[in-house]
């Protein structure tokens, strides 16, 4: 016959099947794994390594262990998870550059801030730090409960007792279900600074001691006073923390930036890719080079491109760009004594780390009391027997049964008379019952204390103070473990540097054919020349000017869409060039293309006659796929884009009518997008040209021919009207193509 399964299948909603089973899962998850304990600032994992090492006597002055007989006891006798996690685990506490202050001292390989693995735990030995003896103090004087490990065979404490801030101290990362936490490390003298302050008033401020966080790796934290205590109050935030950043200067002018700190949690290696990802792909411009020159100590050597670089403008741009400036979270998410996930403010979390202060203080003052109780009780038997040491001895020689004789004849209890009987011949000298007299009165002077000390609260608030400071004084300021590595100094966010400042100012002239081909020839040759360069088959010189690398150039389109290009992105002036269309998505025929710095206002006008004034700074586009700008009419086209000079005052336009208008620049309206106003009106034809000048400079223009004549007409009486007149011809000599 069959047996019954162990698990008899039941009908339940599968809804609530799940959530109550991912409800036990999450749970452990919060309480059992992820989250450290306000008390102790432990997750269970790390408070079973220290334990399993505390019982293999791997103390500071005692040798080293393999790791792996301590991964072993971890996951045989406490731990039942994967020995590689907890092995992740013990490295994380041996590392000088993630622990604030270490928990295990390692030797061999654990790692390093480049982000290098530690070598496999057959390979690397440890011990406990005094950090972990410290945090350990009180285990064997009752400070606090044990509960049995998960097969019941062993027995492991629920938290540790000791003195030292640690949850504060070291900081703590952790990812559960629904919640996570996110401490970072801060100075164990300043937090005691606090927490005695706590003692004396529940209310004080513990900012007048906690400047902010400390980090292993140092670094500077940035920002503000407000910011740093609204943090602190809420227990959520985070803070902006910047790598120590130095300038070196060379002989010759030059100069480079040492960085000596970096950000905590950043891995060296990856940060040095990160800067010299922005030289490959050529983000920041004025960056030249990045080399490691780091030993035991950081030292990353940025060199800008050119000594002209401003140092600050590559320093701030490196701050936005790269890891040398992270930020730090800050979610104070703990369990507190109940065992209860809650975000706690610094000042909770320290209040309750100090109240724990006070319930170890008591169980262990309880503790000794009763070591007391019971000692006093031994001496009372032995001094009874010194008393009557005769009739002890003739007890003990005729007596089958002494034990129940002595018992009944002296008054002792079963415990004083199973000592006396266990008392070795050379404790019966007269010296032994001076010595015993002494030690109880020692005893009784003690247990005196006390009970004073458990029934008055000022005098346990005065012994923690005093305890508080002894460890202190091995943590202080002036010591090498204690001194504060991380600066807290506010400085404004880094600022974004425009792309002129990125950019080495360089003479260009630019050449755009016919074909749309464009190029960049270095300085500024003579225009004239651009016609004798070489063009492709059936190309030729369309558009040439010069202009600066650091300028941003406009391409205007028939369809009335606006291009921008980078002048210092053009391919160089060997060859043909490159297609202007691979750099932007160009729609219709280019009619025009100059520098935004080449004048601060533009006229576009389209063949239908209207135009109108736009600021060059508004037909800048941000995308390939360009910012439209002007919407000529059904059937009109984008024909000019003009600069306009700073003291033109009027415009003159011609249409190809051979009609010639002049009206004051001040008629043109000035927008920003659309189809703008009627410069000059048409019964047949279409804008031919528009130009704006200074009335009293006259109009002029080109004769033609080799001599490169030009004419001006100063007498412009007849051709000026008001703006959308139809114009009269022009004066004599103007050219046939009615362009000015």
């Amino acid at each position: 016959m069959a047996s019954a399964p162990v698990d008899p299948i039941t009908d339940a909603p599968f809804d609530s099947a799940l959530s109550e089973r991912y409800l036990v899962y999450a749970m452990s998850t919060i309480t059992a794994r992820s989250l450290p304990d306000v008390r102790d600032g432990l997750k269970p994992v790390h408070r079973r390594l220290l334990w399993a090492m505390r019982l293999l006597r791997l103390d500071p002055d005692q040798g080293y262990k393999k790791c792996a007989r301590v991964v072993g006891d971890v996951i045989g006798k406490y731990h039942p998870h994967g020995d590689q996690s907890v092995y992740d685990a013990m490295v994380r506490l041996a590392q000088t550059f993630s622990l604030r202050y270490p928990l295990v001292d390692g030797q061999g390989n654990f790692g390093n801030i480049d982000g290098d693995n530690a070598a496999a735990y057959r390979y690397t030995e440890a011990r406990l730090t005094q950090v972990a003896i410290d945090l350990m103090d009180g285990l064997d004087e009752d400070a606090t409960d044990y509960k049995l490990t998960y097969n019941g065979e062993e027995q492991e404490p629920e938290l540790f007792p000791g003195l030292f801030p640690n949850l504060l101290a070291n900081g703590a990362q952790g990812i559960a279900v629904g919640m996570a936490t996110s401490i970072p490390p801060h100075n164990a003298a300043e937090l005691i600074d606090a927490a005695i302050a706590l003692i004396d008033n529940p209310q004080a401020n513990v900012l007048d001691h906690v400047k902010g966080p400390d980090f292993p790796t140092g670094g500077v934290v940035v920002d503000s006073p407000a910011a740093i205590a609204e943090a602190y109050a809420t227990g959520r935030g985070g803070f902006r923390v910047r790598a120590k950043i130095e300038r070196v200067n060379e002989k010759g002018g030059g100069w480079h930036l040492v960085v000596s700190e970096i950000p905590y949690g950043v891995q060296k290696g990856k940060l040095i890719e990160g800067i010299a990802a922005l030289i490959n792909d050529k983000k920041l411009p004025i960056l030249g080079d990045v080399r490691d020159e780091s030993d035991e100590a950081v030292r990353i050597v940025i060199e800008p491109r050119s000594r002209t670089v401003a140092d600050q403008d590559l320093v701030h741009s490196l701050y936005r760009l790269s890891d040398l400036e992270v930020r730090v979270p800050l979610n104070l998410n703990v369990l507190d004594h109940q065992r209860t996930p809650r975000v706690m403010s610094l000042s909770e979390a320290l209040s309750a780390w100090v109240e724990h202060g006070f319930v170890v203080l008591r169980r262990r003052s309880e503790h000794r009391l009763g070591k007391i109780a019971d000692r006093i009780e031994l001496l009372d038997g032995y001094l009874i027997a010194y008393l009557n040491l005769d009739r002890v001895i003739e007890i003990i020689r005729t007596e089958d049964e002494p034990k129940p004789v002595m018992i009944a004849e002296f008054a002792l209890n079963d415990r004083q008379a199973e000592a006396i009987l266990n008392m070795r011949l050379r404790s019966l000298r007269r010296l032994e019952e001076m010595q015993i007299r002494g030690e109880r009165d020692k005893l009784d002077k003690e247990r005196g204390e006390l009970e004073l000390l458990l029934s008055s609260d000022a005098r346990q608030r005065t012994r923690m103070k005093r305890d508080l400071g002894k460890i202190r004084d091995r943590y202080g300021p002036e010591t090498a473990l204690g001194a504060r590595r991380t600066a807290v100094e506010e400085a404004a966010p880094a600022r974004e540097i425009p792309l002129e400042a990125m950019i080495e100012r360089e003479p260009i002239t630019v050449i755009l054919s016919q074909r749309g081909w464009i190029r960049a020839m270095k300085g500024h040759v003579e225009l004239a020349s651009a016609e004798t360069l070489k063009f492709r088959e059936g190309d030729g010189p369309f558009i040439a000017f010069h202009a600066q690398t650091t300028d941003k150039l406009l391409v205007a389109a028939d369809g009335g869409r606006f291009y921008t290009l980078a002048a210092d992105k053009l391919p160089g002036g060997r060859g043909f060039g490159e297609p202007v269309r691979l750099m932007t998505d160009i729609d219709g025929e280019i009619v025009a293309m100059l520098p935004v710095s080449r004048s601060e206002k533009l006229l576009v006008a389209a063949s239908d006659g209207r135009g109108f004034i736009v600021r060059a700074a508004d037909t800048v586009a941000e995308t390939r796929k360009g910012k439209t700008v002007v919407t000529p009419r059904l059937g009109a086209k984008l024909r000019i884009v003009r600069p306009i000079g700073a003291e033109d005052d009027y415009v003159a336009v011609v249409g190809d009518n051979r009609r010639m208008l002049v009206f004051p620049i001040s008629e043109v309206a000035e927008m920003a997008r659309g189809q703008g106003v009627q410069l000059q009106r048409y019964r047949e034809g279409h804008l031919s040209d528009v130009t704006t000048f200074r009335y009293a400079a006259g109009l002029s223009w080109a004769m033609g021919g080799e001599a490169g004549r030009t004419r001006t007409e100063t007498d412009l009486g007849p051709w000026r009207a008001a703006r959308g007149a139809a114009g009269r011809t022009p004066p004599n000599g103007f050219p046939r193509d009615n362009r000015f």
